[in-house]
């Protein structure tokens, strides 16, 4: 598991494939329940995750659509019944906000003055229509203040590993022409863009001063993370997700 000095005073951890029970191409600790593994393997790796961050917390999910919209938790909410959203906010103790990914990008936060929690994933799609924005701004609703917010950017697709076409990048670009920076040159007609740092850049624009980056490669590290983009490169049927947790206890 990892962890965030930025989150040290808050329950949390970013969680990658290592210790679970799932077989296969999904070998380890997948948590997807959009992926084919055995459901029994999906909730005892569920379970221990919860079990390794804040034991008998409240494990609360999405129906993560890369969108940019934030729910506010105040009580568990059935799986079967999870809002479609990215992010979430709450200040409720015992609850365990936790966000999926498989090349995307975890963000946990923390204003430990005002006792408010989020976590926001943050794809591209959601990155740039402001999920970062909203969750700050949900947190701020709850009491929080941006400037006392500290955030995390978990594991997540780097630079180096995440080749885009020239439109994708004008698309950022006609949003706000300084995100050329984001961007690299790459082989003719592409370009290398570099997600984590597009994130941290939402989150210093919305007034969190105290941004953490794990600068780890899901891409890269295949006995470590699961990666959607790396399963479809091997050609492979399926792939698992990964899950970043964060809890008032």
């Amino acid at each position: 598991m990892i962890r965030a000095t930025a989150l040290d005073r808050v329950a949390h951890g970013f969680l990658g494939r290592r210790g679970g029970v799932s077989s296969g191409i999904l070998a380890g600790l997948n948590v997807g329940t959009g992926s084919d593994d055995e459901a029994d393997a999906i909730a005892e790796n569920r379970a221990r995750a919860v079990a390794a961050v804040l034991p008998d917390a409240a494990l609360v999910t999405l129906f993560q659509v890369h969108s940019a919209e934030v729910v506010t938790v105040v009580a568990p909410i059935d799986f079967d019944e999870r809002p479609r959203a990215d992010a979430m906010v709450t200040d409720r103790p015992g609850l365990l906000l936790g966000i999926l990914t498989a090349d995307c990008a975890p963000v946990l936060l923390h204003d430990k003055a005002a006792g408010v929690i989020g976590a926001a994933h943050a794809g591209w799609k959601g990155a740039l229509g402001g999920v970062t924005d909203r969750t700050v701004a949900a947190m701020v609703a709850l009491g929080a203040r941006a400037d006392r917010i500290a955030a995390a950017i978990g594991p997540c697709i780097s630079r180096v590993s995440y080749e885009v076409d020239d439109g994708f990048a004008r698309r950022f670009e006609e949003h706000d022409p300084a995100n050329e920076r984001f961007f690299a040159p790459g082989r003719p007609g592409h370009q290398q863009f570099d997600l984590a740092a597009y994130v941290a850049a939402r989150l210093a624009g919305a007034g969190v001063e105290r941004i953490e980056l794990t600068g780890l490669d899901t891409y890269a590290d295949p006995n470590r993370f699961f990666s959607f983009r790396r399963a479809t490169h091997r050609g492979e049927s399926d792939y698992g997700r990964q899950i970043s947790l964060i809890g008032l206890s």
